[in-house]
């Protein structure tokens, strides 16, 4: 029987069908679909969530982690890790093999008339336990894109908060310049009026001319870092447009900072500390896999031959080791311990970073706290019992418009620099947050009265 051809045939169509296998096999293991690109699109004009109402800290918080870009792409980052896993357990193809000998000759070699054909599978056995470290690194890889995305999380949410408070401050700052405008008018209105009544020389109307321009051009200021901190905050969750009405926070909430010693205890829970344990564990199962690579692998191999000349057919089967004689992979382990190794550094190396960086933020907190409670009990009291005794003595004809116009600046420069440590100390408290790996959603209370600092 010639049975030639009919190998031939059976080895073109395995081979034509092999690639349809390996595609159709891919795309049910992963279940990734090219469609998926299609939910992929660009930032949003407006965000439904925010229209024409108020925007509270926790609703930001909320919208920076469902729509913000980086964190969006983490997601993708493990589900690619996940892959990675699923690839790194699957064993390796065996392969088909088929060669024909003796053919095409001369005499009675001519044609297939002694030819013999030899179909073979063959199988690499790794030896060394090399597959189940490869799974047990990919693994490894997938929790430490997990810590990844915890600490990018952890960022989006602190560069949120950090936005919304400048916001919080930037609307308060407009409040404050809005009420400078209404006061310097007022003045101006009584300095014309002793004027006409020649009670003071004209040059005072000047002078309140100028503090009214002057206040006019601060309020224009503050109304346009209002609208650039609006479109920062929404930018975070990939919006356009600042639709909402307005941020609602009161910056006045102060609390003592905790104990330093007591925060400081908790910095193990920083994710950018806590995934060097994977870390290590990863570099360590990379060095073990190192050393399973200079173990040889076997390739096994069974077949079949057929003799065309006494049409008879045979088994063909066979081992292949590669010597380890050169190539033990002694550069891959020197490498991946001195990995290993430069991995604990790095970690000694970030833990005094955020033990650096801790105590700064501390001990900013705790500035700012105090600048914030001294302004709030004395110098601000103070300094608008000083501008109202002012205003009062001016209208009583008992003190010039000179004193009357220091008094006021005092009240809007200690407005100000109170309007600043509140904003620098609740700040401060969301870097320390973000330093222990603390949420941040509770660090505003709503306000319930948005015009406090109008008084």
């Amino acid at each position: 029987m010639r049975t030639g051809p009919f190998v031939l045939s059976i080895f073109f169509v395995l081979v034509a069908a092999v690639p349809s296998w390996t595609q159709e096999s891919a795309q049910t293991s992963t279940g990734i679909s090219t469609n998926n690109q299609s939910n992929i699109s660009g930032n949003r004009l407006t965000s439904p969530e925010t229209k024409n109402t108020d925007l509270t800290l926790g609703k930001a918080l909320s919208l920076a982690l469902t729509y913000n870009p980086a964190l969006a792409a983490f997601d993708e980052e493990i589900r690619a890790k996940d892959a990675a896993a699923l690839q790194a357990g699957l064993l390796p193809n065996p392969e088909l093999a088929v060669e024909m000998e003796n053919f095409a000759g001369k005499d009675e070699l001519e044609s297939l008339d002694g030819a013999e054909t030899t179909i073979a599978l063959s199988q690499l056995l790794e030896l060394g336990g090399k597959r189940s470290k490869r799974q047990q690194i990919a693994s490894l890889e997938k929790e430490l894109a997990d810590w990844d995305y915890q600490s990018q999380k952890l960022d989006v949410l602190a560069a949120s908060a950090q936005e919304f408070i400048q916001l919080l401050a930037a609307q308060q700052l407009q409040l404050q310049t809005t009420e400078l405008v209404r006061l310097s008018e007022q003045t101006l209105e009584a300095v014309t009026a002793r004027v006409e009544a020649g009670k003071v020389p004209p040059l005072e109307k000047i002078r309140a001319q100028v503090e009214l321009a002057s206040a006019r051009t601060e309020a224009g200021k503050a109304r346009r870092e209002l609208n650039t901190s609006r479109q920062r905050l929404v930018a975070r969750w990939d919006a356009v447009q600042a639709d909402f009405t307005q941020a609602v926070g009161n910056l006045s909430a102060l609390e003592p900072p905790p104990a330093e010693a007591t925060l400081r205890d908790q910095l193990q829970n920083n994710p950018d500390l806590a995934r060097w344990d994977s870390e290590l564990t990863q570099r360590k199962v990379s060095l073990s896999l190192a050393r399973s690579q200079a173990i040889p692998d076997l390739t096994l191999s069974l077949g079949v031959r057929n003799f065309q000349e006494t049409n008879s057919n045979a088994l063909v089967a066979g081992i292949e080791l590669p010597l380890p004689l050169f190539d033990r992979n002694q550069g891959g382990i020197a490498e991946a311990g001195a990995n290993h190794n430069r991995a604990r550094r790095e970690r000694r190396a970030t833990e005094i970073e955020l033990q650096s960086r801790f105590t700064e933020a501390w001990q900013n907190l705790a500035a700012a706290y105090e600048e914030a409670t001294a302004l709030r009990d004395e110098i601000l009291p103070g300094a608008r019992s000083a501008f109202e005794a002012a205003e009062f003595g001016y209208r009583e004809g008992k003190f010039g418009f000179l004193q009357l116009l220091d008094a006021q600046r005092t009240l809007f420069e200690v407005k100000g620099q109170s309007l600043q440590s509140l904003a620098a100390y609740h700040q401060a408290r969301t870097e320390v947050d973000r330093l222990i790996g603390s949420p941040v959603h509770n660090l505003l209370q709503p306000a319930t009265d948005q015009n406090q600092d109008k008084r």
